[in-house]
């Protein structure tokens, strides 16, 4: 994530999308080590990961690049892994067995065995990051799996996040609150919102998140 800051912090600003990603992933691959490229080939889940949501305002274009989500004045859109939704119900339908068999929310949220379960799933996916999906990972990027929304010339209000809001709303204080409503009501994630882990003890989320509301 740093890598990729510093990256855009010092990009060129009239860059197109395809001149990102290009550009993006050489400037991440010069930090790998020659002698582990080989390796990093063989296994993408090893690689530098991430993913980013970008606004180019002379291009007037909205990139993203991995799993990301957006509004576009209230409009929702989103870039999800391929089988996110499917090993998400995997992993409810197994905790959910678990509770049936004596098994304790406090339990599953000290050590979530639930997502044990889908984890083998998970890094498999990995392995076809950059084919089926995109990250940010210094490995080519496929474009066909990158939105691009152009924007026309009149004025618009966006917002970027990340997918640790369930429910992304207008503004950060509605996001934060169906959040809150989610960790209360669902700390599992096994019912109104099917997630790949639960809330665990202590955290008042289930995965990072970033929350940026702009008008353009």
């Amino acid at each position: 994530m740093w890598l990729v800051c510093r990256y855009l912090r010092h990009a060129p600003k009239q860059m197109t999308c395809h001149e990102f990603l290009r550009g993006v992933t050489a400037y991440i691959r010069k930090h790998y080590r020659k002698s582990r490229m080989q390796r990093f080939a063989e296994h993408p889940e090893e690689r530098l990961t991430c993913s980013a949501v970008i606004y180019s305002r002379l291009q007037r274009q909205i990139w993203m690049v991995g799993d990301c989500q957006c509004l576009l004045d209230g409009q929702l859109f989103e870039n999800p892994k391929p089988e996110e939704a499917v090993y998400a119900a995997k992993r409810a339908e197994k905790a959910k067995q678990l509770l049936a068999g004596g098994m304790t929310v406090e339990e599953l949220r000290t050590h979530d065995t639930a997502r044990d379960y889908i984890l083998s799933d998970i890094i498999d996916s990995m392995k076809r990051q950059n084919v089926t999906y995109s990250v940010i990972d210094g490995f080519p990027i496929p474009e066909q799996h990158v939105p691009v929304i152009t924007l026309d010339f009149q004025p618009h209000e966006i917002v970027f996040a990340t997918d640790g809001y369930p429910f992304l709303c207008p503004t950060l204080a509605e996001s934060e609150q169906r959040l809150a409503e989610q960790r209360q009501n669902d700390p599992l994630n096994i019912h109104t919102f099917l997630a790949s882990k639960a809330f665990m003890m202590g955290q008042d989320s289930f995965d990072d998140r970033t929350y940026i509301r702009f008008k353009v």
